[in-house]
C-alpha cells in the first residue's frame, strides 16, 4: 500500500439511506425500503470501488453526506473516510462547498462521485485524476444529459444556475467551461440508476417485485391471538407467513383471514420457522411469535438496525401485555441482557438478512432454545443489535406458572445451554400455558 497523497481527494457525494428519502422515483416499483435498500447496495458498491483505488494509488478519500448523523454513517460506511455533512442549497452549491473544502485543506486535485453508477471502475477514478494534470476540469457524463463525476484542480464554480434534474445539466456545465475559457475534458458516458428502466438494464433481477420482509410466524393452537398478531405486522414492505404446526382449533383459518400465508409442517417450533424461510420471498427475515405485537413502524426500525457495516441481526425490546408483580423486573432483566450481552429471545422478534440465515443454516432442529443457539451463532460473525421500539408478548406464562418460577426456568435453560447441556434434556423443564401453546 501506498503513502497517502493528501494533494489528491475523491469524494463521494452521498446520502444516507432513509425509507422514502431516496430512490423516491423507485419507490412505486421497489417500496420504501426496497428503494432504501437498492440505494445502501449501489452506494457500498462505490464506497468499495473508491476504497480499493485508495488503497492502490494513495489518494484521500471522503464521504460527504446528506440525512442521517456522523455517527450512524461512521458505522455505516465504516472506517477509511473523511467524513462532512454536506451544505444546505441546491445540488450545485452543496458540490462546490464540498470541493473548497478539499482545496482548503491542501487539496490540488479533487474528483467527486455520485453513489448510482454501476458501472464505476477504479480505471475511470485515474483517468480523471491523469486529465486533471493537464485540464482544468475533468466530466463524466451519465446517459440521461447529466453527469456520475466532476473534477478541477481549483476552486472553479462552474454549476450557478444549472437546472438540476433536468437533461440539459451537462451541457449547461460545458457551455460555462467554454464561457470562463478553462480547460475540459469528457470521460466516457455511464448510465446512473434513477429509474425502472435503468435498473432493467443494469441488473433485471433487482427490478421484480418482491417484499424486503419477511414475518415468520410459527403457530400451534392460536386461534385466540394469531389475528391480532397478524395485523399489527400488516406492512406494505412485507409478507406474512404462518407456519402451522398441526393446529386442533381455528388458527389456520383465522390466520388465512387476517391476510397471511398458510402453510402446515410437522410441529416443533424451529422446524415451522426453518420451513417458512426457505419458502419467504423478503431480503430480510423476521421470526415472529404467535402471540406476540410488533411495534409501529418496524419494518424502518429493521432497516436502520442492519444498516451499519458490524450489524448481522437485530430484535426489538421485552415487554410483556400483563402487570402481575415482579414482571417489570423480569422485563429490565431481559432488557439488560439483551442490550449488553447481545443475547435476544425469540419473543423480541429476531431479524436478520435471508442469506446470512440460509449461509448458517437456519435455526438448529433442537425442541428448546433454537433462539439462543442460533443467536450464540451470529454473534461470531457480527453484533446483534436491539431496536427502540417493544415486542409486547403475551404474558400468559408468567401468569399461569408465577413470576419467579417461569425466571428461574428461562435461567436454568439458558444456563444449561451455555454450559453444553442437549436442548434434548432441557426440554422436559419447559412448561408450556394450558391454552395457546406453540410447541
Amino acid at each position: 500500500m501506498r503513502t497517502e497523497d493528501k494533494s489528491e481527494r475523491v469524494i463521494v457525494f452521498g446520502r444516507y439511506p432513509m425509507l422514502g428519502k431516496v430512490k423516491t422515483r423507485l419507490i412505486p416499483f421497489l417500496g420504501r425500503a426496497g428503494a432504501a435498500d437498492l440505494h445502501r447496495e449501489l452506494t457500498e458498491k462505490t464506497l468499495r470501488t473508491v476504497r480499493i483505488f485508495a488503497i492502490d494509488t494513495g489518494r484521500e478519500t471522503a464521504f460527504c453526506f446528506d440525512g442521517g448523523n456522523r455517527n450512524k454513517t461512521a458505522s455505516w460506511v465504516g472506517p477509511g473516510f473523511l467524513l462532512s455533512k454536506q451544505e444546505k442549497g441546491d445540488l450545485g452549491r452543496r458540490m462546490y462547498a464540498a470541493f473548497l473544502k478539499a482545496f482548503q485543506d491542501g487539496c490540488r486535485r479533487v474528483v467527486l462521485v455520485g453513489t448510482d453508477i454501476p458501472g464505476l471502475a477504479r480505471e475511470h477514478l485515474q483517468e480523471a485524476f491523469n486529465v486533471l494534470r493537464e485540464k482544468d476540469v475533468v466530466l463524466g457524463p451519465s446517459r440521461d444529459g447529466g453527469y456520475w463525476l466532476v473534477g478541477m484542480n481549483r476552486p472553479l464554480d462552474i454549476f450557478e444556475g444549472m437546472a438540476w434534474g433536468t437533461h440539459t445539466v451537462l451541457d449547461q456545465t460545458l457551455r460555462v467551461v467554454s464561457k470562463r475559457r478553462l480547460k475540459g475534458h469528457l470521460l466516457h458516458p455511464l448510465t446512473d440508476v434513477d429509474t425502472i428502466e435503468d435498473l432493467k438494464e443494469w441488473n433485471p433481477r433487482l427490478a421484480r417485485k418482491r417484499p424486503y420482509l419477511s414475518v415468520i410466524i410459527p403457530a400451534l393452537n392460536e386461534e385466540g391471538s394469531i389475528g391480532k398478531t397478524i395485523a399489527g405486522a400488516k406492512d406494505p414492505e412485507a409478507e406474512i407467513i404462518v407456519v402451522d404446526g398441526g393446529s386442533s382449533d381455528s388458527t389456520k383459518v383465522v390466520a388465512k383471514e387476517a391476510g397471511a400465508q398458510v402453510m402446515t409442517t410437522k410441529k416443533g417450533r424451529a422446524f415451522q420457522q426453518n420451513a417458512g424461510a426457505a419458502a419467504a420471498a423478503g431480503k430480510v427475515l423476521l421470526f415472529l411469535h404467535a402471540d406476540t405485537l410488533l411495534p409501529t413502524r418496524y419494518v424502518e426500525h429493521v432497516f436502520e438496525k442492519l444498516l451499519p457495516k458490524r450489524a448481522v441481526a437485530g430484535a426489538f425490546r421485552f415487554k410483556t401485555d400483563c402487570r402481575v408483580p415482579l414482571i417489570g423486573a423480569v422485563e429490565w432483566m431481559t432488557n439488560v441482557r439483551s442490550r449488553i450481552f447481545q443475547l435476544p429471545y425469540g419473543d423480541q422478534a429476531l431479524f436478520l438478512k435471508k442469506s446470512l440465515f440460509d449461509s448458517l443454516g437456519g435455526f438448529p432442529n433442537v425442541p428448546i432454545a433454537e433462539d439462543l443457539l442460533l443467536v450464540r451463532a451470529l454473534r461470531k460473525h457480527g453484533r446483534v443489535r436491539i431496536a427502540q421500539g417493544y415486542a409486547i408478548t403475551s404474558g400468559r406464562r408468567w401468569q399461569q406458572l408465577g413470576v419467579i418460577r417461569t425466571t428461574l426456568i428461562n435461567w436454568i435453560i439458558m444456563a444449561g445451554c451455555h454450559l453444553g447441556v442437549s436442548p434434548r434434556s432441557l426440554s422436559s423443564l419447559y412448561i408450556l400455558p394450558k391454552k395457546g401453546a406453540n410447541r
